[in-house]
């Protein structure tokens, strides 16, 4: 009998109405970015976007909760986007436009707790990373230009062909997956980074010319994976980046492990 595919549950990004919009801007909108579901979908998976379970629509939803989607579904991929608000790890907005989504946090937040608590496997990326940490009692840097001593741009216009070098050690688990390999070029679009390391969770890999944490790990079980960059937008082949194929892998052998 044939193997049925994984599934796979990818986070929603969140798009909340704006005063006096017509239209679509009026409404919540909950939406993937298609690289992301593109990637994971490379291998032999099917994709399911979890939607949060607000309740600011017309139609009342039944009692389907996030813990359902954890049992169902075989893993979790938390994506990138907004900010993640600094109220989340005690801290007041240093600036406005870094308030970030509380209604993202909280959601995600749940999100992440159920899989865990139900041993599936997770995989966060970029803002996911950062959730990863601030959910297990981590802080953050708000924006690393202005707290990050000689850091270098890890955001720029250029947007997802920005790239920088990073490096690992030779007991990570990066080094298991690129043997004899110690740093490698990643596409970067962030201005906030992992501080304070939340629980149980140990640094991967840094940016190899200022020290930013590029991904974390959780010491043990579950599975539990941050990547500070942006695997998705790695095109296959791209000799001067990173392949992150092995990553996946990863993350679908330890979803694939629960069942099989």
């Amino acid at each position: 009998m044939s193997k049925r595919p994984l599934r796979i549950g990818l986070s929603a990004r969140i798009y909340h109405p704006q005063a006096g919009a017509k239209g679509l801007q009026s409404k919540s909108l909950q939406y993937l970015e298609q690289s992301v579901a593109h990637w994971v979908m490379s291998r032999d998976v099917m994709v399911f976007m979890i939607p949060s379970v607000s309740g600011d629509g017309i139609v009342y939803r039944s009692n389907i909760r996030l813990s359902d989607y954890a049992e169902y579904l075989d893993g979790l991929v938390l994506q990138g986007g907004a900010d993640i608000s600094p109220q989340c790890y005690g801290e007041e907005p240093l600036h406005p436009d870094w308030a970030g989504d509380r209604v993202r946090d909280a959601y995600e937040m749940e999100l992440l707790h159920e899989f865990m608590e139900s041993g599936k496997a997770v995989l966060g990326i970029c803002r996911g990373a950062q959730l990863i940490n601030v959910a297990l009692g981590g802080t953050l840097h708000q924006d690393i230009v202005t707290q990050v001593e000689n850091a270098v741009p890890h955001v720029h216009d250029d947007y997802d062909r920005h790239s920088h070098a990073i490096a690992w050690g030779k007991d990570s688990g990066l080094s298991r997956l690129y043997p004899g390999a110690e740093s490698a070029r990643v596409i970067s679009i962030h201005h906030q980074s992992i501080k304070a390391l939340g629980r149980g969770l140990r640094v991967e890999a840094v940016s190899a010319e200022d020290g930013v944490v590029e991904a974390v790990r959780l010491e043990g079980k579950p599975f539990v994976l941050g990547l500070q960059w942006h695997p998705e937008f790695h095109p296959p082949g791209a000799s001067e980046l990173l392949d992150c194929t092995p990553i996946l892998d990863e993350f679908l052998y330890a979803a694939r492990g629960r069942r099989w």
